[in-house]
């Protein structure tokens, strides 16, 4: 009997433990500062991120456009666990399916409507219009999608997310573009090399 109730507290532990190295690592300072950064001279312009002041007042976007505030762009956010993007729609656009590995998506639609959706681990779709004001969740490294089905005016959002580096997998780029042998691929989707070959 020791021995299951040792087993049982040794699995439940190392669980506990997986929950805990799930996000961002905690950091053990207020923020972290780059090593190419001189810390005295730090003031407020380190935690000021002025990319997306071009979009105030910006004309509708003529090709889908997304304007990322990640670890990348804004060093500021090491440790922070979180990020923004936003994402311009002209109409008829779609932002194909894809993933962001390690962070959830919090989508704010600030303009115009969204066809959005995601697809769960058991291959169930959920999905939903969106108008103006609303607010969609796309749970962490679950495949979702964005599309702009108005086709004579753009939609806007601001998306945030649950990292300082939440990472994109583009399903049709990696799928199609990096080199899978069309046979493969052929047999994957129940289909022939021809017509693998016209959707690349």
């Amino acid at each position: 009997m020791a021995k299951y109730e040792l087993a049982v507290a040794l699995v439940l532990a190392l669980s506990l433990f997986g929950l805990t190295s799930a996000g961002d690592p905690d950091i053990l300072t207020d923020f972290v500062v780059p090593p190419n950064v001189n810390n005295s001279n730090l003031n407020g312009s380190f935690f000021t991120y002025t990319g997306m002041r071009s979009l105030v007042g910006g004309n509708p976007p003529t090709t889908f456009t997304v304007t990322k505030a990640s670890l990348n762009e804004f060093p500021a956010l090491d440790g922070q666990s979180v990020s923004y993007a936003v994402l311009e729609f002209p109409a008829g656009s779609v932002n194909p399916p894809h993933t962001h590995p390690r962070g959830s998506e919090l989508l704010f639609l600030i303009y115009g409507s969204l066809q959005v959706g995601f697809v769960d681990t058991t291959n169930k779709l959920f999905n939903q219009t969106l108008q103006t004001g609303d607010i969609f969740i796309f749970p962490k490294g679950l495949v979702h999608f964005q599309y702009n089905a108005n086709q004579t005016d753009f939609a806007v959002a601001v998306s945030a997310f649950g990292s300082a580096s939440a990472g994109l997998v583009s399903i049709p780029v990696t799928v199609f573009g990096t080199g899978i042998d069309d046979g493969i691929l052929a047999e994957s989707f129940k289909t022939n090399v021809t017509t693998i070959e016209a959707l690349k």
